[in-house]
């Protein structure tokens, strides 16, 4: 039987919404050359940035001390601050949801607002940066594919990479590690203990959590406002019984169906996608980059402006993955977030609701790019092509920890046959007791 639910005109035909999307290709280009001056310098200028995240104060690449005007500046570990190791000042970063407002007007966002450190990366950006010291004139350079500080060899002044070139290597914000390296080798080695039984051997001979390496991994921070429609069909069970004896018995049943469809608007907050390609291959055949996922969720309403002196004595990944590379991802997520929206509505169908279309509009969002820490350890496995390379992250924040541990095929094989046999003679023993 089929019953309606709830009528519904149709879904959009497709995810997007004309605001997140470029114009198309091949628009009729305007001839400039005619127009008065005013308006032809007005249409040839540049668009301007949305949301411009830069720290004026830290574009000569040194940041001075508050007090003392010092630039040998570390984060303090354990904590949000930033010490001076000259006078031993502390001071605290600007938290980038007060500075820029970016957890208000959640309501309100239209089209795509990009903050200045998530623009497109150039295609010709390079990852060496030179500054002039202000100390003694010499010049300096950093290689922003493996760090994001350096010193100065003449006059000793710590120079970072502030300013927000179209690299991937400088984002908007950061939030700082708090968990330390030692917890972090204590949480790794507590996480494989539990697992040594069906290590591999060579494995359990090489581990040395000690070798855990603290990184910022890349990361944009999505705020939305979205709408979505979900169309399907929903079953309520009627009536349920068994036909034929023996191995031939078989349950049926009686379901009435319904056309269902919902409509839903939500807004997200803060939702976390991997900026970077490395990280986004979740080829499960050759890595286990999905167990970094395991470790979220980040306390990103914590995170303070962009300031290198943060990531003094930690590694980094650059981000190479764009807006618009990253958009179907979202897509996919969003349309994950209305169904779990929708769910207390269709609990009556205890049969469960197959749902058969779905469409998305993205009325605007608003993109930050975000480092986030993690301690990371890495372990590979030798084998065909080119084996495989695990992963036990820890969360730099939290100290949630997952991973992958490679292990030996024949005791897993060797136990799963113990416990089939272990269970089959509980079960005679059963019958024979009690048959």
């Amino acid at each position: 039987m089929s019953h309606p639910d709830k009528p519904s005109p149709p879904p959009p035909s497709g995810p997007g919404s004309p605001q997140d999307v470029p114009p198309a290709p091949g628009s009729i280009p305007i001839d400039t050359s005619a127009l008065p001056d005013a308006i032809r310098e007005e249409l040839e200028a540049p668009d301007p940035v949305a949301l411009d995240t830069s720290a004026e104060e830290l574009k000569d690449g040194a940041n001075h001390c508050p007090k003392c005007g010092a630039t040998d500046i570390r984060h303090k570990p354990g904590s949000d601050l930033l010490v001076c190791l000259f006078c031993r000042n502390e001071w605290h970063g600007h938290r980038v949801e007060e500075e820029f407002g970016l957890g208000e007007g959640l309501d309100e966002l239209s089209g795509t607002i990009i903050a200045s450190g998530a623009r497109d990366i150039a295609a010709d950006a390079s990852v060496l940066m030179s500054f002039k010291c202000t100390g003694c004139g010499a010049e300096v350079t950093v290689n922003t594919e493996n760090a994001m500080t350096a010193r100065c060899h003449w006059c000793r002044h710590v120079f970072g990479v502030n300013e927000q070139v179209a690299n991937g290597a400088v984002p908007d914000a950061v939030l700082p590690f708090h968990i330390k390296k030692d917890d972090a080798v204590g949480r790794i080695r507590q996480f494989v203990a539990k697992r040594q039984m069906f290590a591999l051997k060579e494995f359990k001979q090489e581990f040395t959590p000690e070798n855990v390496v603290g990184v910022y991994l890349p990361y944009m921070i999505v705020d939305g406002k979205v709408s979505a429609d979900v169309v399907g069909k929903g079953e309520i069970e009627t009536a349920r019984y068994t036909r034929g004896s023996g191995n031939n018995k078989k349950t049926y049943y009686d379901a009435d169906v319904y056309h269902v469809d919902r409509h839903v608007d939500f807004t997200v907050d803060d939702l976390t996608l991997e900026s970077s390609s490395e990280r986004g291959n979740l080829d499960t055949r050759t890595n286990t980059n999905n167990i970094i996922n395991t470790i979220l969720p980040f306390d990103t309403k914590n995170a303070v402006k962009w300031n290198a002196s943060y990531l003094s004595g930690y590694s980094s990944e650059k981000r190479d993955r764009d807006v618009e590379h990253l958009r179907p991802r979202l897509e996919d997520q969003l349309l994950s977030i209305a169904r779990h929206q929708v769910l207390d509505s269709v609990r009556q169908f205890d049969r469960g609701v197959r749902w058969e279309q779905e469409g998305l509009q993205v009325h605007g969002t608003r993109w930050v790019s975000m480092y986030l820490p993690v301690w990371l350890y890495s372990y590979h496995q030798p084998g065909k092509n080119g084996g495989m390379l695990h992963y036990i992250a820890v969360n730099g924040r939290t100290g949630e920890t997952m991973g992958s541990v490679p292990v030996q095929q024949w005791k897993l094989i060797t136990a799963a046959l113990t416990v089939g046999t272990v269970l089959e003679t509980i079960a005679l023993w059963f019958i024979g007791a009690f048959g």
